[in-house]
């Protein structure tokens, strides 16, 4: 944490989170400067023997030497005259070893370390390290004196938890440096490890730590000097929902977005996709969600297998602002989290951050601009929610780091929309930016079709972007298959709704079988239980041969003499690829049902069996 200072401003108003102060002259006259998005500590009054708290607020607005600043935590007791101290840095955070398995609120303050100190409730204005000082880690070189260095090249590894934790030279540095000193082995994060000279001949030591404002892409110098490279995004993040992997997949280091009403299984289906998709670090930013799904999620990840060995805990980072918290820490919980997300990228590791909610986030970002008194836009939103929106999007994405590993970032935002509104701004600018859309349907949700991602609004653009991966992974007529059968859902879903209005009498043969074949589809292969064992994921080698042989079936030339016959073959098939999906890969149940939905597909009969529910 930065080192108080004198006071160099005063305190002149005071609108909820939003504190107004003046600067102060210094000897010689002028003013203290200041910039926008600089911290600075607020000092209310204390009375004797108290301790003096310092609030932490950033910088909004500076003219003609006062300033706005937002303050991080609740203003009670700040008063008119109180002291302002500067830190001459932005909002940070520290990137080091010992992230993994913690859980920060939004300034990176660890709340389980918090609450064993002070209790549950937090008291205001403390300083603690967001990466524990006193832990030592193994240090191991990667580099020997006389190498020169860049920023963002590797100086050693550190094992942390499964992983080996990269150390680098700092993000910032400009140009090159001369390693002059190394040592190896077990320091703290701020022990100095390497010795760099730069070109100016100043000498700079390097720690296992270093801080990088969350405002300011990681990676932003190391691009511009041409370093790393972002590359087109050429393979699907494989979350194991069949939904999701066949019909609106998502790219590794690609954007999505999950809008849905309340009750819509939000939760569970983030949970699925943290804890089954082909990533190595999870990053979970729980912005302005009630405290009640903020604890669900706090308790249950410590203790939730991880299929790849350990808890789901051990790689995951879990920044958490609940709705009870200030306005001004849930805006920034969301950077605190890309932030950390961007310096595991840039160890050439995939990282999954999954953002809970950018409606909360956004909601703050109307608060804030209302108590600024600014020109509001579509329902009082600030008139750049759009570009505020497209910029933290643009964050996620494919590298390529100065070892030349590739390292993505692939962000999923869910969205609240108020009364499962799409047409809401928050939604309609996350929908202009991401490349996938999984929309969840409340009545997909009441029929407890889950996931209760309604395919019939979803789309993804990635499943013409990664064509080339799925003609050379699972199959050239891949894409050209999963389009077919969206049109089939389509045109099942208006023949369902003239049903509605004239009966099954009102429609004819065909169109009633292709009615039974899109139901077939939905029930079997579309839904999935994320309560069983076996169903609750579907590696993408069963989803290929799940869904050939279902294509085999549907696109069988059997002819069928009336409603009643197809609905009886319809009902047989259905509970069979139900009992399919139930069944372990390679089991005695799963071949036995395999082959009868195989008899049946092709020669129209196979013995009964009950449908599990």
């Amino acid at each position: 944490m930065t080192t108080p200072s004198i006071p160099t401003a005063r305190v002149i108003g005071v609108r909820d989170d939003i504190v107004s102060i003046r600067m102060l002259r210094d000897d010689e006259g002028e003013l203290y400067p200041i910039t926008k998005n600089e911290v600075v500590l607020i000092c209310p009054r204390r009375n004797d023997g108290e301790r003096q708290e310092r609030l932490q607020a950033e910088v909004l607005r500076v003219r003609h030497g006062e300033a706005d600043v937002q303050v991080f935590e609740t203003t009670r007791g700040v008063a008119i005259g109180d002291a302002v101290e500067q830190t001459g840095q932005m909002l940070s955070v520290a990137l080091g070893p010992g992230l993994l398995g913690q859980v920060y609120d939004g300034l990176q303050n660890p709340l389980e370390l918090i609450a064993s100190q002070h209790g549950f409730f937090l008291p205001r204005g403390l300083g603690v390290e967001g990466i524990d000082h006193q832990q030592k880690w193994s240090f191991q070189p990667a580099v020997k004196v006389g190498a020169r260095v860049k920023a963002g090249d590797l100086l050693g590894r550190v094992p942390e938890s499964r992983f080996s934790h990269k150390i680098m030279v700092p993000f910032n540095l400009r140009g090159e440096a001369e390693v002059t000193w190394v040592q190896e082995g077990s320091f703290t994060v701020t022990t100095p490890v390497v010795r760099l000279r730069l070109d100016s001949g100043e000498e700079r030591e390097i720690c296992m730590q270093q801080r990088w404002p969350v405002r300011v892409p990681v990676n932003r110098d190391l691009l511009r000097e041409g370093y790393n490279q972002r590359l087109y995004p050429q393979q699907p993040m494989l979350t194991s929902i069949r939904l999701i992997d066949t019909f609106f997949p998502v790219a590794l280091g690609g954007t999505a977005c999950i809008p849905g009403p309340f009750g819509a299984g939000k939760t569970v289906l983030q949970g699925l996709i943290s804890r089954y998709s082909n990533v190595d670090i999870v990053v979970i930013v729980a912005c302005g969600e009630r405290a009640g799904e903020v604890v669900e999620t706090i308790t249950e990840f410590p203790n939730m297998p991880d299929p790849r060995g350990g808890t789901l805990m051990d790689r995951t980072v879990i920044i958490c602002n609940t709705s009870s918290m200030p306005v001004a820490a849930r805006e920034a919980s969301i950077y605190t989290g890309i932030t950390i997300s961007e310096y595991y990228r840039q160890m050439g590791y995939n990282v999954l951050l999954i953002a809970d909610s950018t409606s909360r986030w956004a909601q703050a970002m109307r608060e804030t601009s209302g108590r600024l008194e600014e020109i509001p836009g579509e329902e009082a939103f600030p008139a750049y929610l759009d570009s505020a929106v497209r910029a933290l999007y643009e964050r996620a994405g494919l590298v390529e780091t100065n070892d030349h590993e590739q390292g993505s970032l692939t962000l999923i935002g869910t969205v609240s929309p108020a009364g499962g509104n799409f047409e809401e701004p928050v939604t309609q600018s996350t929908l202009r930016t991401v490349k996938t859309f999984l929309g969840l349907s409340a009545e997909r949700a009441y029929k407890r079709a889950y996931p209760a991602v309604d395919p019939l609004i979803s789309w993804s653009r990635y499943l013409n972007q990664l064509g080339d991966w799925f003609s050379r992974e699972l199959s050239p007529e891949w894409v050209g298959n999963v389009k077919r059968m969206l049109e089939l859902l389509r045109e099942g879903e208006q023949i369902q709704q003239m049903m509605q209005v004239t009966g099954e009498e009102g429609v004819t043969l065909e169109d009633y079988l292709s009615w039974q074949k899109a139901q077939c589809l939905d029930q079997v292969y579309l839904q999935q239980d994320a309560f069983d064992d076996v169903d609750a994921s579907t590696p993408i080698s069963r989803q290929q041969e799940l869904f050939a042989l279902l294509l085999q079936c549907l696109d069988s030339p059997r002819v069928f003499t009336d409603k009643e016959e197809v609905r009886e073959h319809f009902v047989r098939l259905t509970g069979l690829f139900r009992n399919l999906n139930y069944s372990r890969h390679g089991g005695p149940d799963y071949t036995r049902y395999r082959g009868e939905i195989e008899q049946l597909g092709v020669i129209g009969s196979a013995p009964a069996h009950p449908v599990r529910d």
